[in-house]
Formats: structure tokens, sequence, C-alpha cells
């Protein structure tokens, strides 16, 4: 029950593998990338206490050494304290141009580890091994690395592709419900982005994914990593084609900047909101049916997701403090926020083209059922 995914970026190259057992097999897959038989190891004390064993045991069994930093779990850690304090402990541990450092964990640890390899001798090679669905459906593809600002999400960091990516599958059993349905929200905006078919899909078989069949989990993941890595391939550091992975992104960022990156609000829970929300502003700008919103919606809640502002427990801003949080979004164009909208179920497109008194009414609105 393997795949592999390529990503066939000009020098840059790299193969996605998607299955059970990857963490024990950690180093025979690593081993070729290496000029010495050693790893350093950026992880978060959650999954080193579930997984650092393992992975070191697969490492050993060919022969690679490794030593492990284990950093508060949270998205509190893609700040500028912890990556001074990976950066600093990569270097103790001697880590030269040649080495390999290892990104273990979910999406935070991917983007933090990413961004310490980027700028750490002006670039080190790293491999991903994303423990949450959320990083190895999105986050540990495509070469996005970088930490949040107070002013906003993932506003610093750089583009710095991983030399291989290994997604296993088998951890995805010690998730808290909560943070695999979360993950499930960056699996659902793919079929919602491009791929109506795989929305089907998923609204059959999500139910039978989230209680643990490792086929559907190994296909969910096979075909969102697919389709981020056609994506990345025609417009890798998003001049295009790559923005519409923002599905959901421009009013999730927002949420999670309005409940300070806590645990009000995961990543993959504002996404899930963000889409919904996308597709209900794309319904009043007449862009597609009232009904695609309200399907949206139904399979979400059918999952046991978050799709409402009023899902979001604590006060939240007011709707102009929200559009000024969404204006701190990367995706501003020369001070013009870009939306990712939809004509329909699998066909979103980018635009800037959208009334801020309409976005205003679907926050303000959301807001008020909220309340």
């Amino acid at each position: 029950m393997r795949e592999t995914v390529r990503v066939p970026l000009p020098r840059r190259s790299y193969d996605v593998r998607i299955g059970p057992g990857l963490i024990a097999e950690a180093g025979a897959e690593i081993a070729p990338l290496l000029s010495r038989p050693r790893v350093s190891i950026l992880t978060d004390e959650t999954v080193a206490g579930l997984h650092l064993d393992a992975l070191k045991a697969g490492l050993a069994a060919d022969g690679i050494a490794a030593e492990a930093l284990a950093l508060p779990a949270g998205e509190a850690t893609k700040a500028w304290g912890p990556l001074e304090t990976s950066v600093g402990w990569l270097l103790d541990q001697k880590v030269e141009r040649g080495d390999v450092v290892v990104a273990f964990g979910g999406g935070v640890i991917g983007d933090l580890a990413g961004f310490a390899a980027a700028i750490l001798r002006r670039g080190v090679r790293f491999v991903q091994i994303p423990t949450s669905l959320l990083a190895q459906v999105d986050s540990s593809v495509g070469g996005k690395t970088g930490i949040n600002a107070s002013q906003g999400k993932n506003l610093i960091g750089a583009f710095h592709q991983p030399s291989r990516v290994l997604a296993d599958t088998e951890v995805l059993g010690t998730l808290t419900p909560r943070d695999f349905l979360a993950g499930y929200g960056e699996v659902v905006k793919y079929g919602l982005l491009g791929d109506a078919g795989f929305f089907e899909w998923l609204e059959e078989q999500g139910p039978a994914l989230a209680a643990g069949d490792m086929a559907a989990r190994v296909e969910a993941v096979r075909r969102s990593v697919q389709m981020k890595a056609d994506i990345v391939t025609r417009d890798e550091t998003e001049q295009g084609d790559r923005a519409l992975l923002n599905l959901g992104h421009t009013f999730g960022h927002a949420l999670e900047a309005a409940t300070g990156y806590s645990d009000r609000l995961l990543h993959g829970e504002g996404v899930a909101i963000g889409c919904a929300l996308a597709f209900e502003l794309s319904s009043r700008m007449g862009l597609c049916s009232q009904e695609d919103p309200s399907r949206v919606r139904a399979h979400l809640k059918a999952m046991g997701m978050k799709t409402d502002l009023a899902d979001i427990p604590g006060d939240l801003p007011d709707a102009e403090a929200l559009v000024e949080l969404m204006a701190q979004d990367k995706k501003v164009v020369q001070g013009t926020l870009r939306f990712i909208l939809a004509r329909g179920i699998g066909e979103a497109f980018i635009t800037s083209d959208v009334p801020g008194e309409m976005v205003r009414g679907v926050i303000a609105d959301g807001l008020a059922v909220a309340v």
C-alpha cells in the first residue's frame, strides 16, 4: 500500500512517498541523500514523545546517527525565538552544507525547520517527515517555509524545496480526532478548488477515512499531494496558479490572527470555515449556485467539523476588523487583496474584483449568527 508522487522541478525534483510503515524505513529512504551517516532532527515535544524513538530506530537500522531538538508544540513555535533556538542548535551540531536536516512533525515544525534549513549556511538540504494529516497533504510539499509575524501568518519565510517527503500514514492513527479533522479541512480544499470528482469521493469515503480506513487514507493523501505537485510544478513561487491552493486561507488566516494563533482555532479549522465563506461569497456574487455553499457546509458538518464563525469559541472582532486583518495577507498585490472564489465545486479561480461591502456583509452575517 505504497504510493510515490514525483514533484518534477528543474534541478530540485523529489519524491513524496506515501503509505504505512515509512518511519521504520526512514534510514533506507534517507541514506542515499547523505554525505555522512548522520542527521539532525527538529521536532516538537508531542511528536517526540510518540514517535522519536521509532524514527531513530529506523535511521539506526541503516547506520545513521541522529540528534534531535524537541520544541514546544503549537502554532506559537512558528516565531523568531524558536527559529533562533533551532538555528543555534543546528550550528552547535556542526551541520554542514552537505548534511540533511529532518523536519519531523506537523505543519508548524515543517515550516520552521524548512526555514531554518533555508537560512543555515545559505541553504542546507532537508527532509520532511510529516506526522499530521494537514502536513502530509499540504505543508510538507511545495517548499513553502517560514514563520508568523505579529502582523500576520507566514509573512517571513523562503521557498526551499525538501529533498524527500516521507508521509507515513500509520502515524495518523495517533492524532486526536480534532487534529485529524483539522487536516481534513485541507483535503476537502483540493476537491473544492479543482477536482469535483475528488470532492464526490470524499463525500462517500470521508467517514471511513476518519474512522481509520488505511486504503482510504493513503488514497486521500495521494490525490491531494498529486494535485499540489501538479500546481507547484506549474508555478513554484506563486506567481499565478499556485495561489489557488489558498482557497479558504484568506478568511482562515484572518480568523487565526483574530484568535491569537491559539487552540481556539486550528489552521485546518480556519481553512474549512474559510472555504465555506469563500463559497458563500461566490454565491452572493452570482458566480456559483446557491446549492454549492450548502453542499460544502453539509459535508463539513457531516464530518463533525467547524463550518461557521459561530463554531469558534469566544468573542471575535467585528467585520471591519476582520477585513483589516485580511488586508495583511500575503496575497495582497499593489494594495489589492486577491480572493480565491469559485464558479462551482472544483472550479476555483483567482480574482481581485470583489466588492469590499460584499466581503464585510458575508462576515457580518456570520458574526450575527455567532451572537
